[in-house]
């Protein structure tokens, strides 16, 4: 009888033990999340208005934002850092989905500036900021990946899409930005090229202020 009530004790003793290690750990864990989310929130707020130098407007990176979230995509990048707004909410998506966001710039000064701005929004751990020419770094980038947002020169989209389209994973999927622009010849031949892959399905998002392609893989 007092072996069976040992027994009966240790196993609750357990139960209750790891019950508060696992609350531990998801409390850890959620106050993380909340003062990571107070500290970017805090730094959009205070930004808002500033971004200049092609950075891309709040609410053109919502969708970019929402798009992670919404997929749970978890490895991004993007063409174009500037000085890192549109980075900024990747990255803090991919906070939430255990992601992380590899970001490429041309302009040394810009970089320097997009560095300090993910450090002061408390995002450096969720982004690999790269300081390279666009042109030759997407090309030697290792897959897979699951999202891709495209912001850097217009006529060069189409050479991008070629070379990550092999290295993005089924039901990943290849944004572009500015695709409003119907008179450049750069987003035409992209957009031409895209819409006949029988592989991918676009679709032109309408509430982003200067259009935003969104290229889905699906095989």
């Amino acid at each position: 009888m007092r072996e069976k009530f040992n027994i009966g004790f240790f196993f609750i003793y357990f139960i209750v033990f790891s019950s508060l290690l696992i609350n531990s750990a998801i409390g850890e864990e959620g106050k993380k999340n909340i003062n990571l989310d107070t500290k970017v929130k805090r730094f959009l707020e205070s930004h808002r208005g500033q971004w200049k130098d092609w950075n891309i407007p709040e609410v053109d990176a919502k969708v970019l934002y929402d798009l992670i979230i919404l997929n749970n995509y978890k490895k991004a990048v993007d063409i174009g850092t500037s000085t890192g707004h549109s980075a900024i909410w990747m990255a803090w998506a991919l906070s939430k989905t255990g992601g992380k966001l590899i970001t490429i710039e041309i302009h040394e000064g810009r970089y320097k500036k997009a560095l300090a701005n993910f450090k002061e929004a408390g995002l450096t751990e969720y982004i690999d900021a790269r300081l390279a020419d666009a042109h030759e770094l997407v090309r030697k980038l290792e897959g897979p990946f699951d999202f891709v947002f495209s912001d850097a020169d217009k006529e060069w989209y189409k050479n991008y899409f070629i070379a990550l389209a092999p290295k993005l994973k089924v039901g990943g999927c290849f944004t572009a930005h500015n695709v409003s622009w119907r008179s450049d010849s750069g987003i035409k031949a992209f957009l031409n090229h895209v819409r006949s892959l029988p592989n991918f399905e676009t679709r032109i998002d309408r509430s982003s202020q200067q259009g935003i392609s969104i290229s889905y893989k699906k095989w």
